[in-house]
């Protein structure tokens, strides 16, 4: 969709949400911010409205689903959303020590239960309109699974192709779906990564490629290419293969 003035945004307190909401906000424009850090939320919103966006700003929890389909009822009544990104995501890793149950319970609460709260409520907004955008945060390490980032990888896969699905079924109904594929961006999950980074890249060019691939209803907006590329190969290969590959890589958290 080019140019969508009433824009709703998850996990909008840092990283990829924040650069998206800074790069959206002009005159004219109205943003609904949530997240889970009052104090950077606060200031993401100042910025914005210091660029003469309206903006309405709240500490959401995305896992609870009575919560947030009441704040976006709450939106929608306001200004009818013209873009919804489902953005709120969490990572970690078993270092050390292995996933624990509880850590992966918690990476797909936020990270697959998370984008249903956002999405579903917002669908049946846009649905009798037979109009509107929604943007699905995945990664492109949801392209295989990851033995180094297990529940984040399998988060990701399944955003990833409930997305893509929801795409083709959306479509009748005027409804435009995308799926967010990035690699390494600077944010307060690749912080936690203490390996080198392949083509990390700041979270305002992230957000760059995205508003663009957005105004284009790209179905699937990955980037930076080399390393999409490289990813794409390793889903392609044999398991046997790819797993010899990807047990190499460092853990998330590890030393």
């Amino acid at each position: 969709m080019k140019n969508p003035q009433h824009i709703l945004i998850t996990g909008a307190s840092s990283g990829i949400g924040k650069a998206l909401a800074l790069f959206y906000a002009q005159k004219g424009v109205t943003l609904f911010l949530c997240g889970q850090n009052t104090e950077r939320l606060i200031d993401v919103a100042q910025r914005c409205r210091e660029k003469r966006a309206e903006v309405f700003a709240e500490k959401i929890d995305v896992t609870d689903a009575g919560a947030v389909e009441n704040w976006i009822n709450r939106c929608d009544k306001i200004a009818a959303l013209d873009l919804v990104v489902a953005n709120a995501g969490i990572s970690a890793g078993p270092g050390k020590t292995g996933e624990s149950s509880e850590m992966t319970r918690k990476i797909f609460a936020v990270n697959v239960n998370g984008v249903l709260n956002t999405v579903l409520p917002a669908l049946e907004k846009m649905s009798p309109r037979n109009k509107g955008q929604i943007a699905v945060l995945s990664s492109l390490a949801g392209y295989r699974g990851l033995p180094s980032a297990p529940a984040y990888s399998g988060s990701k896969n399944a955003v990833r192709a409930w997305g893509e699905a929801l795409r083709g079924y959306m479509k009748p109904y005027g409804i435009q779906v995308n799926v967010i594929c990035p690699g390494f961006v600077i944010s307060g999950i690749t912080q936690k990564n203490k390996f080198p980074m392949p083509f990390l890249m700041s979270a305002d060019k992230a957000a760059l490629i995205i508003a663009e691939g957005l105004s284009k209803n790209k179905g699937r907006i990955t980037f930076p290419p080399l390393l999409a590329f490289a990813v794409w190969l390793i889903s392609c290969l044999p398991a046997c293969l790819a797993d010899f590959i990807l047990t190499k890589l460092p853990k998330k958290g590890s030393d």
